[in-house]
This record gives structure tokens, sequence and C-alpha cells, in this order.
């Protein structure tokens, strides 16, 4: 027997024994009948389902916006959860609420609450990116322009009086880790040793991928272990040799912690997903599930990125790249789980690349990782990489060598184009076509080319396309 305790509106919760595979947006609406938060997609697509989730982390209270249409209940446990009907203190409207009522942000009214919580968050955390915020919140009504007023004018105001939410997460007890059908570790050891006795449990981080099987294939999920709990795997530390994070690290810690780093790396994961996916998907997991279109191998393979992997007490480190075998088989045994991501320290000269349909919210039809290391004007190594062109994340190894010890010049580089088609043999699908890709990933070369020479951001954008 366990339960659930949490925050509602800033009101304790315990729950004894809840569905663990419960989505938070059920739960509000069927049993709280809290219905402001609604289902669009059920999918973590639209952001009709938005709500505020917070916790303490580094020592502040952290408010994050995030989809309850895929997050489960235990998800929940330990932190605040606010709806939209908990943002107006003392019955006055929030100054999001206030500024999209004034700005007319809202005319059918489905999506408002969604989008008013986005912002309600922001505001909380002080943000000023109002796009990236909203990006996540879809619309068939306004056309964004009357919410965009809206978000620019409620960033202006103060922020209300709330209850001491800190203090009041600091009263919740939370003595259990495990409720009928889920285990909720606390202690990276026990889980190791648990996951080597349930090699077959389901290993739940963030729920951007396993909610689905929930929401939209309808499976019947059991043994189930939600890794949220392990501080252990949220750690991000630096040294001399590199950066080491932990495979629990949100992808929006991931990106605050590359700022400074990696510039191509941070604007690829600004357009990973949405600010809600990115809020509570991990690292870890995308590292972990293995799909061939995920953004973050190439990028990372072309950082010469390691993991480490554990089982019970042994861990193991290898390369990314040798991680992904072929279509959804890694280098992984039963009971072992990758425990964290190694990169290693080098010039801010990696090109990634994204391509897709839109630039917001979608998937890729190829994203590409180039690091090219050049010394007195001829190229030493190179390290080159694609998803959406094999069957997993894969070098462009033909690629490299026509590369490798010859002069950086533009001969060089159009010579070596020529020889992707060596490499990758890749599929037309509904996000390009073979020769499209091919096309893409020629072209994305020349452009990484053009960018170490100088070439302005206006031609490297034609010059994708």
């Amino acid at each position: 027997m366990g339960d659930i305790r949490f925050l509602l509106n800033g009101q304790p919760m315990v729950l004894e024994n809840p569905d663990p595979t419960l989505t938070v947006l059920d739960w509000l609406r069927e049993a709280k009948h809290l219905t402001g938060t609604k289902e669009g997609c059920n999918e973590g697509d639209c952001g009709a389902c938005s709500v505020s989730l917070a916790a303490m982390e580094d020592g502040r209270l952290v408010h994050r916006a995030v989809n309850s249409c895929i997050l489960f209940l235990p998800h929940l446990h330990g932190k605040s959860l606010t709806t939209v009907e908990g943002i107006s203190p003392n019955g006055k409207l929030h100054p999001v609420q206030q500024a999209m009522v004034e700005h007319h942000g809202s005319q059918c009214g489905f999506c408002t609450p969604g989008i008013v919580m986005s912002l309600y968050a922001a505001h909380r955390e002080g943000r000023q990116d109002h796009n990236d915020v909203l990006a996540g919140n879809l619309c068939r009504c306004t056309g964004y322009v009357p919410i965009q007023r809206a978000a620019e004018a409620a960033a202006k105001q103060p922020q209300p009086e709330f209850f001491d939410e800190a203090a009041a997460l600091q009263n919740l007890t939370l003595t259990n880790d495990a409720i009928d059908g889920a285990y909720l570790p606390t202690d990276l050891d026990d889980f190791a040793n648990w996951y080597v006795k349930n090699p077959n449990a389901t290993l739940i981080a963030g729920a951007t991928e396993v909610g689905l099987e929930v929401t939209k294939a309808l499976k019947d999920l059991t043994n189930l272990a939600f890794l949220n709990r392990l501080d252990a795997l949220k750690t991000i530390a630096n040294d001399d040799n590199g950066i080491r994070i932990g495979a629990g690290v949100t992808l929006s810690q991931l990106r605050s912690a590359m700022v400074g780093k990696h510039t191509d790396f941070v604007e690829m994961l600004r357009r990973f997903g949405s600010v809600q996916v990115r809020n509570t998907g991990t690292i870890g997991g995308n590292i972990a599930n293995g799909s061939p279109i995920a953004d973050s191998p190439p990028a990372l393979i072309a950082m010469g990125a390691s993991i480490t992997l554990r089982r019970g007490d042994k861990q193991r480190e290898i390369l990314l790249e040798d991680f992904y075998l072929s279509y959804g088989v890694q280098d992984r045994q039963p009971g072992e789980f990758v425990e964290s991501l190694f990169i290693p320290n080098q010039p801010d000269t990696v090109g990634i690349y994204k391509i897709s349909k839109r630039f917001d919210q979608d998937i890729s039809a190829v994203c590409g990782g180039f690091s090219i290391t050049i010394e007195n004007d001829k190229i030493t190594n190179s390290i080159i990489a694609f998803g959406g062109m094999a069957a997993t994340s894969k070098r462009a190894k033909t690629v490299e060598a026509a590369l490798n010890g010859q002069p950086w010049s533009e001969a060089t580089i159009k010579a070596a184009m020529q020889k992707f088609a060596d490499d990758f043999t890749p599929l037309s699908d509904v996000r390009g076509t073979a020769d499209y890709r091919l096309k893409i990933v020629q072209n994305l070369l020349w452009r990484y080319w053009l960018a170490r020479n100088g070439t302005s951001a206006n031609v490297l954008a034609e010059v994708a396309k």
C-alpha cells in the first residue's frame, strides 16, 4: 500500500494507491471536476491541457508548464500542481488573464486555459521569450498576434501575492516508494538492484513517449518504475574534460547547461518539441528510446558523446554511436539502463541542423551533426552523423574518409558531397522522399563549410532549402 502526495492549487492532496497510468488530465476533469484544463490532441502536441508543475530545483522553487494529458499521477508526488482555476488569488484575475482579456487573446476559448497556464508559468519565472513559450500551444482562432501582445503586456506586471508554495511543499510527508503496480524509487542503488530482478519493467521518466502508449495505443501497462524522484539521475557536473549529464536531466535543463558551450546544440534543443515536452522529457529517455528520427543522438554523436550504462552495481561506458545496433535494438543487457551522458570539452564549431516541415514542434525529416577538425588548413578528423537517413542514427563514414587528410577547401567539400549516396539509402515517407533527403544532407555539408568560413545566416538559411 502507498499513496501519492502533492499540492493542488495550494491544497494538500493524498491519493491512496491511485491507478499509476491515470493521466493528470483525466484525474483533474473526472475526479476533481476542474474542467478548465482541456483535452485536445491527448498526445502532448496542442497544449490545451497545459498546467503548471512546481518543484524545488537547486534550492529554489521552479514553475514549469507541462502537458497533463501524457503526465501520470505518480509524476505529481512531492510537487505543486496549479491549474487555471488556481491562479486568481482572492478572485482577482492574474496579470496573464487580464492581459488576454484586454488584448482580445481569446476567441472560441477552448485553447485559452492552456495558453494562460503556459504564460503563467513563464510569468512566474520571468521569461521574456514569448514565441518559444507559446510554441507548444496551438490556436486556430486568433492568429497569435493578440496572444503575443497579451504575453508582452503581462510580462511587465508584477507577481501577485501567492501562498508560500515552497514551505507548503516542505510540509508534505513523502515516505513510501511504491504504490500498487508501480515502484517509485528515490535511491539509485535500490533501483539498479530492483531493475536487475525486473528487467521487463517499463521505465517511465518524462512519459512523453510512454504516455502515448496509454492515451493512443490504449495499452494496459504493468510493472512500472517511475524514475522522476531519482535525484542521482538529475545531476550536471563540469570538469576539465567535459560535462557529465544524468539520464534524468530534462531537455530544458540540458539546454540551460549547454549555453555558452555548444551554440548549435542549444538552438536545436530550442526546437525540440515544445516547452512542455522539454520540461518533462529527459535526455536519457531520448537516447534510450533509440528512434531513428530522434534529434539528440546525431548531434551528440558528432560531439563525441559517450554514455554510462549500469546494471546492478556494474557500470560500463561506450560511445553513443556504438549503442545503436539496428532498428529498435541497442547494446543494452537485460536490467541495464542509461545512467549518464558525457560530452567532452571541444571548440564550439560543431554544426547541428534540424530540417522539418514546420519550424516549431515538428519531427525532423533529417537531423545532422558535423564536427570537422582543421589544422593548418587541412582536415585532420571528421565526424558526421544523421538521424532520419537509416534505421538508426548513423555516421557517414564514407564521406568522412573523403574529407580526412584533404585540404579544407570548396573542392574537397564538393567532392565529399557526392559520397553520401554510398553511406545512406534513405526511405521515402510523408516527411520527404529519398532523393530529397540525399540532397538535404549534401546541402547541409555545404552549409557547414560556408558557416565555418563566415557566411551570413541569411545565405545559410537559403542553402538548407
